[in-house]
């Protein structure tokens, strides 16, 4: 079981490469950045991970997050470095694939590429997305993407991104590519959808503070999906962001083993100067064996 730290770093926290270099040394696998490019001042939409719908003022203030894990890859070795998420329709597609594998291979294939859609519909409308249309776009995004990555001449004619045969270079060190990640946060239908993206376009799954139970119960509907496409199930990796901790660390590490997941991220949403170093230490002695 991989332990992994997301950290909301903004102009005010701890810095990226600090924060880094210490979850390195602490043993933590994997360290993710967060993505918003912007967040609109006027908005309806609700903010889905807490109870009043109210948005955190930090999350206006997140740094690009291809931006500090560069950082953080000049001053690490080990540890994988992810997004969690990207909002991929928010980026040319082109660019992006030229961004993710100059940072794998600066990183010596430790990239992870968490990706989404986006929720708050007002961002979208912003950087110029359909909201209603946000994950077929993402789909032929990530499409496109893999062909740059992996094709020595890539073309690509599809409905939102078409192309005449390019060369694109570096390739990612890890091959074929970074793993893919599909990130939700919702349920019901948006749920279904994520895990159908999983098994067409993802290399894993990156939900977001399911208990163990359903956890389980999804990740039955997972592998129920990938027989039917004639995926292997065993080769997905299941990332579970903000796990749901009821009870001692080694028991509840091991309630979401048995129910499928191979990595649990833990969020610091206020890595503050002076208190995010005990933050961190705490954190890894509970969940770092």
């Amino acid at each position: 079981m991989k332990i992994g730290v997301l950290a909301f770093i903004t102009e005010t926290s701890i810095d990226t490469m600090t924060f880094a270099r210490k979850a390195e040394s602490l043993g933590f696998d994997t360290f993710y950045l967060p993505e918003h490019p912007i967040i609109p001042v006027v908005r309806k939409s609700a903010y889905p991970a807490s109870a009043d719908g109210v948005m955190p003022e930090g999350l206006a203030h997140f740094i690009d997050p291809f931006i500090g894990l560069a950082q953080a890859a000049a001053v690490t070795s080990r540890i994988e470095l992810g997004t969690g998420i990207c909002l991929v329709p928010e980026h040319d597609p082109i660019i992006l694939a030229k961004e993710i594998a100059t940072l794998d291979l600066c990183s010596g294939g430790r990239f992870i590429f968490g990706i989404g859609a986006g929720w708050l519909a007002e961002e979208s409308a912003v950087m110029g997305v359909d909201f209603k249309r946000r994950w077929p776009m993402t789909r032929e995004y990530i499409r496109a993407m893999k062909a740059l990555w992996t094709k020595v001449e890539a073309s690509f004619d599809g409905e939102f991104v078409k192309f005449p045969a390019v060369k694109c270079y570096p390739k990612p060190t890890r091959k074929p590519h970074p793993p893919v990640l599909i990130g939700a946060t919702a349920s019901g239908a948006a749920r279904e959808r994520a895990l159908r993206d999983t098994v067409a376009i993802g290399d894993g799954w990156a939900p977001l503070a399911l208990t163990p139970e359903v956890l389980a119960t999804e990740a039955g509907k997972l592998k129920k999906l990938c027989a039917e496409a004639g995926r292997d199930y065993n080769a997905l990796e299941i990332a579970m962001f903000a796990p749901v901790v009821n009870g001692e660390p080694s028991q509840v590490r091991e309630q979401y083993q048995e129910a499928g997941a191979h990595q649990l991220i833990f969020i610091l949403d206020s890595p503050a100067p002076d208190t995010w170093e005990r933050q961190l230490t705490d954190l890894a002695k509970k969940w770092l064996i």
